[in-house]
């Protein structure tokens, strides 16, 4: 989860009978009205920020497993080894996630724990914990959202140029028919990548994650091959007759110049390019847009005969990770704390208007297909008191963002689904454990999960606002 306005940027439950002190605005317990019938409620993880297991059962290395073991780049010099050790309490984790009642559970496969060299031989225990996942969540009445890229590339590809290397869509094209051959009937949506943004510009441009590049003619080069193997896969796997839903993940945000200098709008309509319109337009209509183009100049990605009607595939849905809008200010970034809005732990703002007007602007600008809100959450300096976790901020969050999300639709625009970021507290990345996103608090020393205020409100939320699920997964 990414913010682009930044430069970072994602058991034993304590009282749920306990009251909700929410703020006064914050929508109440009753059936919020204006969702659509067959509204999708979920929670989201990642794989490499809960799982742990790092070298478990044949896994291989990922490029976050590599990254993080270089001095300085983790703010608190921690790792994924652990996590949240999902990968060994797999089973009271899937309890504790059917006990919020949501119809969908999001989640990425770590692809070198499948395949650990990204190549060549694949890894039968590495799929035995996704196939335990997948049947598991369906068992307990829950749709699978499956990722195959939440950005831990294996480690073998990246030594042979990574996604800047045009032979690894193939690989990841072969990836994502393996997965969907195996598992494609059970699973009610499959993810080729989860914001590409992050891993171009975040890991090959400013170079603060992995693998820490900083060369922006190679990040745009994997901005490109990602669209490319995103278009590819989708094909081959329709081609092959995957049941599942098909589409992609973006972390989007509306722009907003500081001022109305002409200096800040040309900066503002360039940084949204570079964002938004580069991956929208792309997929949307098979071509980047020109003026991004023109300030790359030779920085501009190659582009072979075909990519851009490859990467401009139908998609079955389109997902949204919002988390606060972006302020554009010509030469100096803009300073958050001059706006007045509360700020989440991050240093973003909360604004929820924003994530009515994206999805209105994307409505109108984009033949868009049905829409997720595939994360939207926030950080906060949570702390444990006797159990609990008195989280109002995020309850607060929540409530008024979900209503921004009614307010969309209400507008005409076509979402479907919404899913909190994050279930759990997690490795949160370059700010290492000391960001908590999560619904759930992990005591990283005993592992033991808490729920949190804003997790027992979630809970009585969906259980007022879902309807009966018709396109629920079946074993």
């Amino acid at each position: 989860m990414l913010s682009p306005q930044q430069n970072l940027s994602s058991p034993s439950a304590s009282n749920p009978s306990a009251p909700i002190q929410a703020k006064s605005n914050a929508p109440s317990f009753e059936k919020l009205e204006g969702f659509p019938d067959q509204f999708i409620w979920g929670v989201a993880t990642a794989a490499f920020q809960i799982e742990g297991g790092h070298d478990q059962d044949g896994k291989g290395e990922s490029v976050w497993d590599r990254f993080c073991r270089k001095p300085g780049t983790i703010a608190d010099s921690s790792n994924g080894d652990i996590a949240c050790d999902h990968y060994n309490r797999l089973e009271s984790d899937l309890d504790l996630i059917a006990s919020f009642g949501v119809d969908a559970y999001r989640f990425s496969v770590s692809w070198p724990r499948v395949q650990p060299d990204g190549s060549g031989a694949w890894n039968q225990k590495g799929f035995d914990f996704y196939e335990r996942l997948i049947n598991g969540l369906i068992t307990r009445g829950i749709a699978p959202y499956l990722t195959l890229n939440h950005w831990d590339l294996p480690q073998a590809l990246q030594e042979k140029g990574g996604w800047a290397n045009r032979a690894t869509v193939d690989f990841f094209v072969a990836y994502a028919l393996e997965i969907s051959r195996r598992f494609g009937d059970r699973l009610a949506a499959i993810t080729t990548h989860n914001e590409p943004w992050v891993v171009a510009f975040l890991g090959h441009e400013a170079g603060i994650f992995a693998p820490g590049i900083k060369d922006q003619a190679i990040a745009q080069q994997v901005a490109h091959h990602l669209l490319l193997s995103h278009g590819k896969s989708i094909k081959a796997m329709r081609q092959a007759g995957c049941k599942a839903k098909l589409g992609i993940v973006l972390n989007l945000s509306p722009f907003m110049p500081a001022s109305d200098s002409p200096e800040d709008r040309s900066a503002t309509k360039l940084e949204e390019g570079r964002l938004v319109r580069w991956y929208m337009d792309a997929l949307m209509f098979g071509r980047y847009p020109e003026d991004v183009l023109t300030a790359l100049g030779a920085n501009s990605p190659i582009v072979m005969p075909n990519d851009m009607e490859l990467i401009a595939q139908p998609m079955d849905y389109l997902g949204v990770n919002y988390y606060t809008r972006a302020v554009v200010r010509a030469g100096t970034p803009f300073d958050v704390k001059t706006s007045g809005l509360p700020l989440t732990d991050m240093g973003w703002e909360v604004y929820p208007d924003g994530l009515t007007q994206l999805l209105l602007q994307l409505h109108r600008d984009y033949p868009v297909p049905p829409i997720y809100i595939t994360e939207n959450g926030a950080a906060f300096k949570d702390t444990l008191n006797d159990g609990r976790v008195n989280d109002h901020e995020r309850v607060q969050y929540l409530a008024t963002h979900i209503a921004a999300v009614r307010d969309a639709i209400v507008q005409g625009v076509p979402v479907v689904g919404y899913m909190v970021w994050s279930m759990f507290d997690n490795f949160e990345w370059a700010s290492g454990y000391a960001k908590r996103f999560g619904l759930v608090y992990v005591d990283y020393t005993t592992q033991q999960r808490h729920l949190k205020e804003s997790a027992i409100w979630f809970k009585r939320f969906v259980s007022n606002n879902k309807v009966q699920v018709k396109e629920k997964a079946s074993a």
